[in-house]
Parts: structure tokens; C-alpha cells; sequence
């Protein structure tokens, strides 16, 4: 091989190390897009996205099952949806927090609060093999400390006791049954709920806000004679507050009759209306941030970012078989005067200002027709006069003039603009 043929950097090297650094550019984009997502959503919580005993993913399932649009809400902005939200909080949480949430939605949508009660924790894979992904271990029962700091109208007291003894142990919307654990039951205790079920002593498991809203579907379901409605509010929405898990949650599901009492529950949020059902992630630490590098990789968005990987693949392509000197660009503005009326003309028409040109042409094409006629002033009426002795009942020029200032589209302005000029064409020797 001659000096002359000689390649410093082979084409195929030079073109797989641009590759090879484009993609590791995507993916590390990508990863920075995504995040960590550690072990997933079923991890043992008492939440939505959980299939151990305490989750309440077989509520989910049940919901959607009945025709329901289901949602996961991994971000805040769920929280404003005017669909009927669940919320399922832990007992570590801050209570400002879960009042912020409930005092905004009274306006937005209705709400269904689950109290917690159980204390899990995973199945550690080395202490039963036969143990299913997000299976808990149930360490004990406590009421939520926080529910007291919650302030009026929500209830302040909940309290874990033992139902004794044989018969029902809960009874409401014409259900009765038996509960999962009858030693460690979690009810409330405050006049604020209006009870919707209630446990054989007379506890409250589950109610509904007794406020100044106006909740005829919820007081129907109660047995409660609606109040006034002159002073009450009608645009409030309901919250329903379930204060025994086991009702609603994945255990509570293996019961017929409780999963029955769940579904016409869920429907009972919804106050006669067909709405979905969102269940809240965020409050059990499972919130997903959205960012410009997350949204460029999903829907819709993904197909943008394809368009736009596939443009700039397209350039680098043409870049790398570029041969040759690049060739010197023409003026962007050509010499001459034609040019120069084109490019102002082109501009007027970008910036939307066409209907501007109305008047002053008006204008102009009256002085040219003034000096045709041999008038002293180019006023419209002594244009219309000396045009009415030339040619009787031909168009005027005032309402050509009027015409041309009123236009406002193009099509108008040269209509306009044209019906001038053939007057003025009449006028030419």
C-alpha cells in the first residue's frame, strides 16, 4: 500500500466507536430516567400494589373484575382525580400530611380512608421455602398513634379489642360475618362517623363523615334520614372511613361475604356515580417522581425520542459520507429589488400583519387615479365624481377603499386589492 491510499482511521472503526458511544449515552440516560426500582411494589406493605396478608391487591382485582377503571397512584398529582381515591396510610406517618390530602379532596372527589392496624414484615426466603413474593409475617396489632392529631371533623380515637363469643361478629349493609383475627378487631369509638358497620358491640368498623355536606346515597345506606338540605352543603364529596383492615385487605378477601361488603363499600364511596377507583401509593413510601428524562422514554413521549434518535442517525449517516469541500452557501437575502419586495413581503405574512397593508395601499392607488383624472386632491369623493362622469354606474372607488380596509384574511385583501386595480386599469390609456 502506497503513502497516497494510506487511511489514518479505518471507516468501520471510526463508525462503531460512534455507535457504541451513542448507545452507552441512551442507556445511561435511560438509567438516570428510570431509577433505582429495587425490589418492586409487593413489598409486604398495606397497600395496593401488596399481596401479602395485610395488601390489599385482591381489593384492587376485585374492583377492577366489576368493570371498574383501577389506578396505581405512584405520584402526588393522583391526589387531585375526581375519581373515588383510597388511601391506605402506614402507621409511620406525618398527619399534616394525610390532613392536607382529605381537607383538599372535599371539593375534588370522594375518599376512602383505611386505617392501619397490623405490624408485618416479609417472610424472610431462608425461613420457609415455599413462601410466595410479598407473603408477611404478622407481628401484632396497634391503632394509629397520629389519628388524634388529625383534627375536627375526622375521629380522633381508634381502639384494638377482642370480639368474644359465637354469633356474627360485624353486621352492615346487609351483611354479617365473622372476622379473620376476632382478638385484635380496630374500631372507633367518635361521634363524628355516621356507622355504616358495626361490630357485635355496637363499635363502629366502618362510617362516613357526619359533617355539613349533604350525603343522600350514604344516608340511605345508613338508614339515616337525610337532614335539611337548605343548609347543607351539596358540592361536598363523602369520605368513608374504614377503621378494621381485615375487611377490605387481602385476608379479609378470602371471606365471600367480607369481599361482597368491599365491593358495595368501594361502590358506596362513589355516591351513585360512575367513576374509577384510585388506589394511593404515596403515603406508602412507593411515590414515583416523574422528570423530563422519564417522561422522553414513556408514552407518548417515547415516540418523539424515537423520531428524534432516528433524525439524528440519519445526520450522523449523511456526515459520515460526506466527500469533498463543503460548497459556500448563497446570500440569505439575494441582491435586487425584487428580492427585497419578496423578502419584505414574506415577513409581513409571517409576522401576521397582512391586513395591514389595506389602508396604505388604499392610499397609494387613490394618488395614482387622482393624477389620471387630473384632480387637484386625491380625496375619495372627487374620485367618485370624476368617475361617475367618465363611466355612469360603474364601481365606485369609496367602496372599493372601505372594502379593502375592512379585509382582515388574505383572500379578502386581494380581492379587495384587485377590484382597485381594475379601476385604475380602466383608467390607463
Amino acid at each position: 500500500m502506497n503513502a497516497a491510499n494510506a487511511r489514518t482511521f479505518d471507516p468501520k472503526v471510526v463508525l462503531g466507536m460512534v455507535l457504541f458511544g451513542a448507545l452507552a449515552f441512551l442507556a445511561m440516560l435511560w438509567f438516570i430516567g428510570a431509577g433505582e426500582t429495587g425490589r418492586g411494589d409487593n413489598n409486604g406493605g398495606g397497600h395496593a400494589a401488596a399481596r401479602g396478608l395485610n395488601g390489599f391487591a385482591a381489593l384492587a382485582g376485585l374492583v377492577e373484575d366489576e368493570g371498574i377503571t383501577v389506578t396505581l397512584g405512584r405520584n402526588t398529582g393522583k391526589h387531585e382525580t375526581a375519581d373515588l381515591l383510597v388511601l391506605t396510610p402506614p402507621h409511620a406517618l406525618d398527619p399534616e400530611d394525610l390532613r392536607a390530602i382529605l381537607d383538599a379532596r372535599r371539593y375534588a372527589g370522594p375518599t376512602m380512608v383505611v386505617l392501619p392496624k397490623w405490624y408485618a414484615s416479609e417472610v424472610p426466603p431462608e425461613a420457609n421455602a415455599d413462601a410466595e413474593p410479598g407473603w408477611v409475617v404478622l407481628a401484632g396489632a396497634s391503632e394509629p398513634t397520629w389519628l388524634a392529631e388529625l383534627g375536627d371533623p375526622y375521629p380522633k380515637v381508634a381502639e384494638v379489642g377482642e370480639i368474644s363469643g359465637s354469633g356474627p361478629h360485624w353486621r352492615g349493609l346487609g351483611y354479617s360475618g365473622r372476622l379473620p383475627d376476632p382478638g385484635s378487631v380496630q374500631s372507633l369509638g367518635s361521634g363524628a362517623l355516621v356507622p355504616l358497620v358495626l361490630d357485635r358491640n355496637g363499635r363502629i368498623l366502618a362510617g362516613y363523615l357526619a359533617d355539613d355536606g349533604y350525603y343522600p346515597v350514604l344516608d340511605q345506606a345508613a338508614g339515616r334520614s337525610p337532614p335539611d338540605t337548605e343548609s347543607l352543603d351539596e358540592e361536598k364529596w363523602g369520605v368513608i372511613v374504614v377503621a378494621e383492615p381485615d375487611l377490605l385487605n387481602n385476608w379479609g378477601m378470602a371471606d365471600r361475604t367480607r369481599a361482597n361488603l368491599a365491593r358495595d363499600l368501594v361502590w358506596l364511596a362513589m355516591e351513585g356515580e360512575e367513576l374509577g377507583v384510585t388506589f394511593d401509593l404515596t403515603l406508602n413510601g412507593i411515590g414515583q417522581t416523574r422528570n423530563l428524562l422519564t417522561l422522553a422514554f414513556t408514552p407518548p413521549f417515547l415516540a418523539a425520542t424515537l423520531c428524534l434518535l432516528l433524525a439524528m442517525l440519519v445526520v450522523g449517516w449523511r456526515a459520515f459520507r460526506r466527500f469533498g469541500p463543503p460548497i459556500a452557501e448563497d446570500r440569505a437575502i439575494a441582491f435586487g429589488k425584487a428580492r427585497l419586495v419578496a423578502n419584505s413581503a414574506g415577513f409581513i405574512q409571517r409576522a401576521g400583519r397582512v391586513h395591514l397593508l389595506g389602508p396604505p395601499f388604499a392610499a397609494l392607488v387613490a394618488a395614482r387615479i387622482a393624477r389620471l383624472l387630473r384632480l387637484r386632491q386625491a380625496d375619495e369623493r372627487s374620485i367618485d365624481e370624476a368617475l361617475e362622469r367618465r363611466q355612469r354606474g360603474g364601481p365606485t372607488f369609496s367602496a372599493s377603499a372601505d372594502r379593502l380596509r375592512a379585509a382582515r384574511s388574505r383572500h379578502e385583501l386581494l380581492r379587495a386589492a384587485r377590484a382597485l386595480k381594475d379601476i385604475e386599469r380602466n383608467l390607463t390609456p
